[in-house]
């Protein structure tokens, strides 16, 4: 065990220590082989104190979710001007994103891959920023695409789809490029973009894709 710190200080910057070592140490090794021990360790404090703090294992892990999902949301959102053109909204939003991910890979790695295999309340925490960048997502592509092509009733459930599909497809290659070798952020966010603008254009210039005639009714 390493020597504990005597020194003292605040609460709050030693209990970011702890978190900052609980992060590391449940991204790299997960959730259920991580210890406190391990984690005391790294932070140079007692076991107890990790306890007295944050309460038990479970506490802790809920409470790295969600600093780790704050951060998160608030690059993604700090990364647009809304007032900027849709185009640009949507590549500064997605190059946060991936920024983000990639400067804090033990961190993606709680809230893409640990806390979503470990049942409630960690699927709870991280469904809840999950929600919160959608929303996001949703509002930004509903007042660009209305005001492009003057439709304020452009479809509720539609704008949604595309949001969901949209955090779906950063998630996915977010966790990709973390273990791709040589892959950048601003190339997951190239990307993605290419893959999604096309369509995200169209529908904002009033050229939605349809279905080839005589396959609406088919399942």
């Amino acid at each position: 065990m390493g020597a504990v710190k005597t020194k003292r200080m605040p609460r709050a910057v030693r209990e970011q220590q702890m978190l900052d070592a609980a992060v590391r140490t449940f991204g790299q090794r997960g959730y259920m082989a991580a210890s406190m021990d391990e984690i005391a360790e790294l932070a140079g404090v007692s076991k107890p104190l990790v306890y007295l703090y944050l309460n038990s294992k479970e506490d802790l892990f809920t409470a790295c979710i969600r600093r780790e999902g704050q951060a998160l949301t608030e690059a993604v959102r700090a990364g647009v001007d809304t007032r900027s053109p849709a185009d640009r909204q949507l590549w500064d939003g997605l190059r946060a994103f991936f920024t983000h991910t990639a400067q804090h890979p033990d961190g993606w790695s709680v809230l893409h891959l640990q806390a979503r295999t470990h049942g409630e309340p960690f699927a709870a925490e991280v469904a809840a920023m999950r929600a919160e960048l959608v929303a996001f997502v949703t509002e930004l592509i509903a007042v660009t695409a209305r005001e492009a092509h003057r439709d304020p009733d452009l479809a509720e459930r539609e704008v949604a789809g595309l949001a969901e599909a949209l955090v779906g497809a950063a998630e996915s290659l977010a966790a990709w490029s973390n273990t791709t070798p040589g892959v950048t952020a601003k190339q997951t966010a190239a990307t993605l973009m290419n893959f999604a603008w096309a369509g995200l254009g169209n529908l904002m210039e009033g050229r939605p894709w349809t279905p080839p005639a005589g396959t609406e009714d088919r399942p």
